[in-house]
């Protein structure tokens, strides 16, 4: 709806680089779901699996600028890092000034980590907290590459935003803290971050987000309970006040009844 209201492009990307987690049929289950809801994209459709060499490109341009250094920390060590904190930490440079190679070591080789310099990282924010934090304090040295040898979800995330010419990134406030990492990515490259609006999940009852991880069942739980897209739609717009309570509308007719101005009051007041 963002992007449509203002005429620009909705690209869709699949973020498929960790082939371990990938589950056969996601893909297809991904791309029926927003065909039945009638939120239809432009373009072919992108995947980070095919894009592989633009990543180890720039991933080899940080390291001859002296940007990376090997990290041997154990999951063990980060794990009891991240402990006293009760959310993920910040790591703290532990490998910055040890002395070694970026070859194995009994057998197991460094992950790769950008060394952030002091001070804030920043980007413009829609909808979301004011986008700022500080790189070494709230950031710590972001992992590029890990230790099996998979690009990490932040380099190509960032790389994608800028090799695509992304202005606007509309996501789940969930991956707000995020930002800075991949923000820090591409201040390294020398370039600026896109606008982010990061808006409230679509949550249970009980306050529990809807994810598969936390056992949400997903459209087919909608559609076994006699749902169609009409009624789904409806509800979803509903739920960000753009809608009376049970209305059923298609995507397409959504659209019609927004304008910019009244789908952004409608995030932002979601967020208060």
């Amino acid at each position: 709806m963002h992007a449509r209201l203002r005429g620009g492009t909705w690209l869709l990307r699949l973020d498929d680089l960790d082939t371990p987690r990938n589950r056969a049929g996601a893909e297809t289950s991904i791309l029926a779901d927003l065909a039945w809801l009638g939120l239809n994209w432009d373009g072919p459709v992108l995947r980070q699996s095919e894009r592989r060499g633009l990543y180890a490109t720039a991933l080899s341009a940080l390291r001859r600028h002296g940007l990376l250094y090997p990290c041997r920390c154990s999951r063990r060590l980060l794990a009891d890092i991240s402990a006293p904190h009760g959310t993920a930490a910040v790591y703290p440079g532990t490998c910055r000034a040890v002395k070694g190679g970026w070859g194995p070591v009994q057998g197991r080789l460094p992950s790769w980590r950008l060394q952030l310099a002091s001070g804030s990282l920043q980007w413009p924010e829609s909808y979301g907290a004011p986008g700022k934090l500080d790189g070494p304090a709230a950031v710590g040295d972001v992992v590029l590459r890990r230790a099996d040898g998979y690009l990490a979800y932040h380099l190509a995330t960032a790389l994608d935003e800028l090799a695509m010419g992304i202005s606007d990134v509309v996501r789940g406030d969930d991956l707000w803290s995020a930002t800075g990492a991949q923000v820090a990515v591409m201040a390294a490259l020398g370039a600026a971050p896109p606008r982010y609006g990061h808006v409230p999940l679509w949550r249970d009852g009980g306050g529990r987000r809807l994810s598969k991880r936390e056992g949400a069942e997903g459209l087919a739980g909608y559609c076994q309970s006699g749902m169609d897209a009409a009624a789904v739609v409806g509800q979803l717009a509903a739920t960000a006040a753009l809608v009376p309570a049970g209305t059923r509308l298609s995507a397409a007719e959504l659209l019609q009844q927004l304008t910019p101005e009244k789908l952004d009051q409608a995030l932002r007041g979601a967020q208060a």
